[in-house]
């Protein structure tokens, strides 16, 4: 992989474990020579994947909206920064330059981010593994919601085990470099059609 793109908050939360797994995340994507694509924000969880990316000399590209940069919230040492006019066209531009996404702790935007880019896998529209690095168990009850969601026919197995997770970073880039996507249709046959 390339580049990552990876979906956080733009607060730090309220647990130690986020911003240190946040700046682990950037850091071990440098490591390993995985470019950084992100939300191009100085705050938060965005922040601070940035500030662990570009510690450890990697690269690092900011996409923002325009009506946030006026806002000073954009990162100032960034390998590129990219602006663009809507939220729509950031989300476009950073699946353009991902190979993949990864979701930290954050609240609706970054839940909003990840579905985006698991329905359009499940629709076909990407080939591309999702993660979520699920720090302190932060994603646990989403976990258990996607076993919810398959137990009552809404969601195949083939579409759940698209979302790929692990609390351990290392382990999780492992499983997003050996994905393979789901073959076959997104839709669940009802009983009657079977």
């Amino acid at each position: 992989m390339k580049r990552i793109a990876v979906y956080c908050g733009s607060s730090m939360g309220n647990e130690d474990i986020y911003k240190e797994q946040a700046m682990l995340l950037g850091a071990t994507l440098a490591k390993k020579g995985i470019g950084l694509v992100y939300g191009g924000a100085r705050v938060g969880l965005m922040g601070a994947v940035a500030d662990g990316a570009l510690s450890g000399g990697g690269e690092v590209i900011g996409v923002l909206p325009h009506f946030l940069q006026q806002k000073e919230l954009a990162h100032t040492g960034l390998t590129s920064l990219l602006l663009t006019d809507t939220m729509h066209e950031r989300k476009a531009k950073m699946n353009e330059l991902c190979d993949g996404v990864i979701a930290l702790p954050g609240g609706f935007g970054t839940m909003e981010e990840l579905f985006e880019m698991l329905t359009w896998g499940q629709l076909g529209l990407h080939r591309k593994p999702v993660g979520l690095l699920n720090s302190g168990g932060f994603y646990d009850t989403l976990i258990a919601l996607t076993e919810h969601m398959t137990s009552k026919g809404f969601l195949s197995s083939p579409n759940k085990n698209m979302l790929l997770h692990s609390p351990d970073i290392n382990q999780l880039i492992a499983k997003m470099e050996q994905y393979q996507p789901a073959a076959g249709p997104k839709w669940i046959p009802s009983e009657k059609e079977s």
